[in-house]
């Protein structure tokens, strides 16, 4: 294992009152000025390890521990002297609803008989006490997609009204990566859970589950089980806007699909490949019935927003997010019931505030960016992004004077890297800042390994990217430093193997944080540039984001 150092800093080169004149081309971007800041590990592992404490049980949105996560940020922002962005306050309220199934759930489908969390995860996000479905007929289709640019519709001719869909995970591209559509191993946003709900409702289904497989879905049944049970969160939304939703949503393990299928007389193997290849929608000539109480409850969460205002160019944004919430407790599990989300995302949390210190100490001293900085500790993200979108809707600067957002979610815990992971790179010429930055650190720069994971759908920025504006999420690599590292690295990987969603992501000391310094300096340093001059980044062609915000 490397040495740790309880007090290392790391240093790095950032722009400070550079030149303004006009960039139209991001790659011609002449380097300003520099200065040296560095980082604290000491300070940022306290973070790390206060937010991601028992004390704060699980930073669940609405909860005790919201409210102290909430405290502890605030007064950090204060200390540095960064101002409330909310009228005056650190906190923009996010209405909120918590919508609680029961775990005593009668579910049938086919006749068999299916066990709450071991076989089936359901819930609902309309205001109603109970659901209540009788001989709701079952359609399986497909990806569960409707796709004109690609000529494709799960739906064709179709009329959903009172059935259930039964629905792929992921899109075609996975089983099929070599063809034309989609966008092979790279999932688009049609794979993503939240879409294949949203189109089930377009089409008015009564409902809509998804089969769960392990490598399109990137994540273990466990992950569902943990993420998908207890209090769920949603925006708040009027009735219309319930009533256009499927009133019952859900996953499917796939041994149980598999025998849901058999019944059916059908095999699903090999429609799994027919719907791969084209198109497709079969009765399954089956029904279900399902029976549970459902309790909705309704509560502001928040975002904390803090402000760094800019010397020149104040009105322009650039803006740092990281979701400061996780998924909280669970009274039903033996044992440890805190899924205290030390990883995902206290580090990330920590390191908007960690980036934060260095630009207000920078300020102080005279050297403040032209732009405005914007910190947002976004809440709801485990629940679908819930504190973006709503930042996103109800913006307290303007969109269209939002120039840029880096986005921290889960950073490096396995050492300093030799490359960059840019998640989806690809999209923006923002990316050409993070390059820049990252070839300082004698680094380069690449996408993620497993694209289909989905991973640029997956986190806060895809709430200003599907607005235009031009959104990283990058840090971390593959190839570690040395020979020590990647010993370390092989070493944690086993310790940390199915902490994701579960109560095993807590703070582990012998962390090597490392790689996490290396990765706020790559931010640091492409903010700083961006932050000081006037430069627009935009999106490339063909990014489905283009047309939004096209690039030079």
């Amino acid at each position: 294992m490397k040495r740790l150092f309880p007090f290392c800093a790391i240093a790095l080169l950032s722009a400070c009152n550079g030149d303004d004149a006009k960039h139209t081309a991001t790659d011609d971007i002449i380097p300003a000025k520099v200065t040296a800041v560095t980082f604290d590990e000491q300070r940022f592992r306290t973070d790390i390890e206060t937010l991601s404490s028992d004390k704060f049980e699980g930073r669940a949105p609405t909860t005790q521990g919201e409210k102290l996560t909430l405290e502890y940020l605030s007064a950090a922002f204060t200390k540095m002297g960064l101002k409330g962005a909310y009228k005056g306050s650190f906190l923009q309220p996010v209405p909120m609803v918590s919508y609680t199934a029961s775990e005593q759930q009668q579910v049938t489908l086919a006749g068999m008989d299916l066990q709450y969390r071991q076989d089936i995860v359901l819930g609902s996000r309309h205001d109603s006490n109970q659901v209540s479905i009788k001989d709701a007929p079952l359609v399986f289709v497909g990806y569960g997609i409707n796709a004109p640019e690609y000529g494709w519709n799960d739906y064709q001719d179709l009329n959903m009204k009172g059935k259930i869909a039964i629905i792929l995970v992921n899109d075609p591209g996975f089983a099929h990566p070599e063809g034309a559509k989609f966008n092979g191993k790279a999932m688009t946003y049609y794979g993503r859970w939240s879409y294949k709900f949203e189109e089930a409702s377009r089409q008015g289904a009564l409902g809509a589950i998804i089969i769960h497989d392990t490598e399109p879905a990137s994540y273990p049944w466990s992950v569902v089980e943990n993420s998908w049970t207890g209090a769920q969160q949603d925006l708040v939304q009027s009735k219309a806007e319930q009533d256009q939703r499927v009133q019952v949503e859900g996953w499917l393990t796939l041994d149980s699909a598999t025998a849901l299928f058999d019944k059916a007389g059908l095999s699903l193997t090999s429609l799994m490949d027919r719907a791969a290849t084209n198109s497709l929608n079969v009765d399954l000539a089956q029904t279900a019935r399902i029976e549970f109480a459902n309790k909705a409850e309704y509560a502001d969460s928040y975002n904390v927003v803090a402000t760094l205002a800019g010397s020149k160019q104040a009105d322009e944004q650039i803006l740092f997010t990281a979701h400061w919430d996780h998924i909280g407790t669970d009274d039903t599990k033996d044992g440890d019931q805190i899924y205290n989300g030390a990883l995902d995302n206290a580090t990330g949390t920590a390191g908007i505030l960690e980036i934060a210190r260095q630009f207000a100490q920078q300020a102080k001293q005279g050297h403040g960016l032209a732009r405005s900085l914007t910190f947002i500790a976004t809440t709801g993200e485990e629940q679908g992004l819930l504190g973006s979108r709503y930042y996103a809707a109800n913006p307290i600067y303007p969109i269209d004077k939002t120039v840029a957002v880096f986005n921290l979610d889960s950073t490096n815990i396995y050492g300093k890297t030799k490359d960059y992971t840019i998640v989806g790179k690809g999209q923006s010429e923002l990316e050409n800042y993070l390059d820049r930055a990252v070839a300082k650190q004698n680094r380069t720069s690449q996408g993620e390994l497993n694209p289909a994971s989905g991973g640029f759908f997956r986190s806060d920025h895809f709430s200003f990217a599907k607005l235009g504006v031009p959104a990283v999420f990058a840090g971390g690599g593959n190839e570690p430093l040395d020979e020590a590292t990647a010993q370390y690295k092989t070493a944690m990987l086993v310790k940390m193997k199915g902490c994701y969603h579960n109560v095993c992501d807590h703070y582990r000391p012998e962390w090597d944080l490392s790689g996490s310094l290396q990765d706020l300096g790559v931010y640091y340093q492409a903010a700083a540039e961006l932050g000081n001059n006037q430069d627009w980044p935009g999106y490339f062609a063909g990014s489905e984001f283009n047309q939004l915000r096209p690039a030079d």
